[in-house]
């Protein structure tokens, strides 16, 4: 008698639709797993299945699952979720840059959607003025439903991509309005209070979150840096309140999550460890439920359910997507895009999901819109999100093979494919902002990791340090694999740490040394108890020397002083990169102060490989008066030194007390000095007896000379 009351328990379970919230569950992540695998074979995109999957098991389906608040609840934030990812990732330098780009084709994507679509539902359809515009509104619209995509492919900082989601806020933000301002005119609500309330609540959520949020966000990270687990808490909190801000303001909670993933942008590097739990929790979980609610809302028996319903259902359709077409072809047009490129624009855009639904339920609701249009509606959205994943997929493969075509030849002639960065250390406390700051220069197409080294002592006790040292690293390779970035752990042992590094830089090939700036203070001489001097002659390779006592995505500017004819060095493109591609990450303008010859080279570089960080140039100072530059350098810059070594072509003797000048009077500042590697084209053994080191040590000797006697008379002229 237990055992059948146990089974028929067990049973009942299974009756539809489920109600357990653990088969519920269990069911959506079995879905979320098998359907982009199965579908893969047939070159289905994943998000397809996962609607697909939806629409079976829904309510209109099979009826497994019904919409209940807590699938309601995952869905949200899964929609949140895609709306705070788009303006995270966004480029905000690239941005900036096509603002204009994006205001006209986000003018495009509302205006003709609501041209072409107002003139079909009022004549062809015959519906009156509020539901004809409403519904007209809602071909403007679009959700970001591919953006997961153009996320996996690595093309979200295409321009295109860009001014498609500038585009997305707009014209969503504008129909969402509209949608206000119908349903006050269908109330007889449309009053000056109304507009006063609407602008001023816009105003203060602005406000608070481009003003407020960032200036906490900035106090949290700095004092609790070490906290990781706090810091995802913490921006999720900060997306649900944005959702509910702009709720509150009269606008979508989909426009909050957005402006929260723009205010918190500069903050979260794209390589950072804490991008990546973003990015893995969402794709893997909330984004995936989101787009098999959108299935289940879907009721694909309403095409049988008259003649009516069908027209409706197929003009509302073809509207939709031919709108989206002219605008992404119109903005080819006249900003001369690739065919890829406006087929990526008419992907990301052409999808109509969430804002489509808030607006046409809404209209339901209020009688406005009738039951043949919301059927419509519905069918409209499996097919435009279908379309839309299909040309976002087609044109991110393109572009990815466009783009690795474009930079082909510049690998090829920088040998950039095998990059690989040694970071040296002997202070464990140093290394985990040391190793950011590697991830963020690291070309991310080189196979290679960014091997840690520690150069133990030649003593008794050398082995059992080895072994103490490896264990103590192990918990940084655990850090940079949560950035998706390879780590290797390198101990070696060596007479003195100067001859391992580069011994161990040599053997690995590397292209850049990572160093840590000096633990005493004011004294630049030592550094891991050798001579810099010694630490610079026995490696060829590019050094940077920092000092990081801030979490870099704090920074606003990147300073960098040039010397001059550092362009005739042979490391001065691979400095050039790693600085924009620094920028870039922490989203940085960089402020260059170099001669007119330096500042040519510098934008050739740029240009060729396209990055997008704002420029700005400040004419070289006398490398004697460096200081003078002091009033220009802010706290929250990254000041950024390009020394050289003694003999190179851009060195002078100034440089030589550099380091310890910025030390002393920039200690609030974020320090690096880069030493370039220089060409070695003549072997320097076979002109051994031949040194250019007496010469250059008679000019600075004289230089020294010319200085005192210049200070004499500028003594004797003031006492006169």
């Amino acid at each position: 008698m237990d055992f059948r009351e146990y089974f028929k328990h067990i049973i009942n379970q299974f009756n539809l639709p489920l109600e357990s919230p653990i088969l519920v569950f269990s069911l959506i992540l079995l879905i979320i797993l098998l359907s982009p695998v199965l579908l893969r074979k047939l070159n289905i995109p994943g998000i397809i299945g996962l609607i697909i999957a939806g629409v079976v098991i829904g309510p209109h389906g099979l009826h497994i699952l019904e919409r209940n608040s807590a699938v309601d609840l995952f869905s949200t934030i899964g929609l949140l979720y895609i709306m705070f990812i788009a303006g995270l990732e966004l480029d905000l330098n690239e941005f900036k840059a096509n603002k204009n780009k994006s205001l006209l084709f986000g003018f495009f994507t509302f205006a003709i959607p609501l041209s072409v679509g107002y003139p079909v539902c009022h004549y062809l359809l015959g519906y009156d003025f509020n539901t004809s515009f409403l519904t007209a509104s809602m071909f403007a619209t679009h959700t970001l439903v591919a953006y997961p995509i153009v996320s996996k492919f690595g093309v979200s900082k295409n321009q295109a991509v860009a001014i498609t989601v500038g585009g997305t806020i707009l014209t969503d933000t504008a129909v969402l309005i509209i949608l206000a301002v119908i349903l006050g005119n269908a109330q007889g609500g449309l009053t000056n209070e109304f507009w006063i309330r609407l602008g001023v609540s816009l105003i203060i959520f602005s406000l608070i979150m481009f003003l407020l949020i960032p200036r906490i966000a900035k106090w949290f990270f700095k004092k609790l840096e070490s906290e990781k687990h706090s810091h995802y808490i913490f921006v999720l909190s900060v997306v649900f309140f944005a959702a509910f801000l702009a709720e509150a303001a009269g606008i979508e909670p989909i426009i909050g999550a957005f402006v929260a993933g723009l205010a918190l942008n500069k903050l979260i590097p794209n390589s950072s460890a804490l991008m990546n739990r973003i990015e893995f929790i969402g794709n893997s979980l909330f984004i995936p439920f989101f787009l098999i609610s959108v299935g289940m809302i879907v009721n694909v028996k309403v095409i049988a359910s008259g003649t009516i319903a069908l027209i409706v259902a197929g003009t509302l359709s073809v509207v939709a997507i031919s709108g989206k077409w002219l605008a992404a072809f119109l903005t080819q047009l006249v900003f001369k895009y690739s065919k890829a490129q406006r087929q990526l624009i008419f992907g990301l855009s052409g999808a109509h999901a969430a804002a489509t639904l808030a607006v046409i339920l809404v209209g339901y609701k209020h009688g406005i819109i009738d039951e043949n249009i919301l059927n419509g509606t519905i069918i409209l959205i499996l097919i435009t999100c279908i379309v839309a994943s299909f040309a976002t997929e087609k044109a991110s493969k393109q572009i990815v093979i466009e783009s690795e075509n474009d930079s082909a030849d510049a690998y090829k002639t920088n040998g950039i494919h095998n990059e690989h960065i040694l970071l040296p250390i002997n202070n464990l406390n140093k290394l985990e902002k040391l190793l950011d700051f590697s991830i963020f220069i690291k070309d991310k197409k080189s196979a290679n990791p960014i091997s840690i080294l520690t150069v133990v002592s030649y003593d008794n006790d050398a082995e059992s340090n080895i072994l103490k040292t490896r264990n103590k690293l192990e918990s940084f390779v655990k850090q940079a694999s949560a950035s998706e970035t390879k780590a290797n752990v390198i101990t070696t042992i060596d007479h003195n740490a100067a001859s391992g590094i580069s011994r161990i830089s040599r053997e690995i090939m590397a292209d850049i040394v990572t160093l840590g700036w000096p633990s005493r203070t004011g004294i630049f001489d030592k550094l891991l108890g050798e001579k810099m001097e010694s630490i610079l002659k026995n490696i060829d390779k590019t050094v940077l020397v920092c000092q990081l006592v801030h979490p870099l995505a704090l920074h606003k500017r990147v300073v960098v002083v040039v010397p001059r004819m550092a362009e005739y060095e042979k490391g001065f493109v691979l400095w050039v990169k790693k600085i924009a591609m620094l920028a870039q990450e922490l989203s940085l303008s960089i402020v260059f102060y170099c001669c007119e010859s330096t500042e040519k080279a510098i934008n050739k570089v740029f240009n060729k490989y396209k990055f997008t960080p704002s420029l700005t140039y400040q004419s070289m100072i006398d490398w004697d008066d460096f200081l003078v530059i002091a009033k220009d350098i802010r706290k929250e810059d990254l000041f950024v030194l390009i020394s050289a070594r003694k003999g190179a072509t851009s060195y002078v003797g100034a440089m030589d007390n550099l380091p310890s000048k910025m030390e002393k009077y920039f200690e609030s500042n974020n320090l690096i000095v880069i030493y370039p590697q220089e060409y070695d084209s003549v072997p320097i053994e076979r002109f051994s007896d031949i040194s250019g080191e007496p010469i250059n040590k008679s000019i600075e000797a004289v230089q020294k000379i010319g200085k005192e006697i210049g200070s004499i008379f500028k003594k004797q002229e003031n006492q006169s």
